[in-house]
């Protein structure tokens, strides 16, 4: 699940919105379970019998907390329902109601939402990828080397705090992402396309698919501590670098597992048995924003 964040211009919000294009394919099971969702929504479409391909939503920042998760007299599936298998983008994160937010902290961990009302109690599947993005401050320009913030620091703080410490905790990965120079928008000889990229991630997954065979679960993200013990096992230089991260950036348990996922993951994409020490180092590398901006 990644934030990013960065001055207006950076293209977080592009970054965000080619991430489907990227994600591993979707099996028949999940193509089923999918349309399965939308079904129950009334969002399936006769032009689209089967969705084949991952969803993507992008609801506004003014959505309802019974809107993102799911509500009505008969409950429905909400939005974080309707992302089952595929991306949630909230952009402009700190835009978002704060209340609104945090009732997705249960759903990210369970992926499951339960939903009661006086004449029916549902419960929808939701293990969606959150990705955010998000400004620095209000004016967008805070830590930018070149325009000055004309934010005060209770502004920013304010700003930033609207979401909270739990949430965060939850995110993966915290990007932080800088404009493009000129150089490298006139040279796309080096650009890696997202086919390429897609072929990498899809034989992670199936690494993946693999090596959890016998167990209850396929991917990475599905890793319980028990299993987390088992298969992101660390030589001595890697639990050293992690102590040493976990205590200076004084890190949750949560927090320590998530990199342990994340860094094993990195390990699939290379095609690598192991988690190394440069995989841990990288992974580390994305728990680190928070400090930055929620000291």
């Amino acid at each position: 699940m990644p934030t990013y964040s960065g001055r207006p211009g950076s293209g977080k919000t592009m970054l965000s919105r080619r991430i489907p294009s990227i994600l591993p394919d979707l099996s028949f099971e999940e193509a089923l379970e999918t349309t399965k969702i939308h079904s129950i929504a009334g969002v399936l479409t006769k032009q689209t019998p089967l969705i084949t391909a991952r969803p993507f939503r992008a609801p506004h920042h003014t959505i309802s907390p019974s809107s993102l998760v799911g509500g009505g007299r008969i409950p429905k599936p909400g939005e974080i329902s309707l992302a089952h298998n595929g991306v949630l983008f909230l952009d402009e994160l700190p835009e978002f109601n704060k209340s609104t937010l945090e009732v997705m902290r249960a759903p990210i961990e369970d992926g499951i939402v339960s939903i009661s009302r006086v004449n029916a109690s549902l419960t929808y599947p939701c293990n969606f990828m959150l990705v955010a993005s998000m400004n620095p401050c209000p004016c967008g320009f805070y830590g930018s080397p070149d325009k000055e913030c004309n934010c005060s620091p209770q502004s920013i703080q304010k700003y930033m705090g609207r979401i909270s410490g739990p949430l965060l905790d939850r995110i993966d990965i915290q990007v932080e992402v800088t404009p493009v120079k000129y150089e490298k928008l006139e040279n796309s000889s080096e650009i890696e396309t997202s086919e390429k990229i897609k072929e990498r991630v899809n034989k992670a997954r199936q690494i993946q698919l693999e090596r959890y065979k016998n167990s209850e679960i396929y991917s990475n993200s599905q890793l319980t501590p028990k299993l987390i013990e088992q298969y992101c096992k660390l030589d001595s230089k890697s639990k050293k670098i992690l102590q040493k991260a976990f205590e200076t950036l004084g890190l949750s348990a949560r927090a320590y597992g998530r990199i342990l996922k994340v860094a094993r993951t990195i390990a699939d994409l290379e095609g690598k048995e192991n988690i190394e020490v440069s995989h841990i180092s990288e992974a580390i590398q994305y728990r680190n924003l928070d400090k930055k901006y929620w000291k």
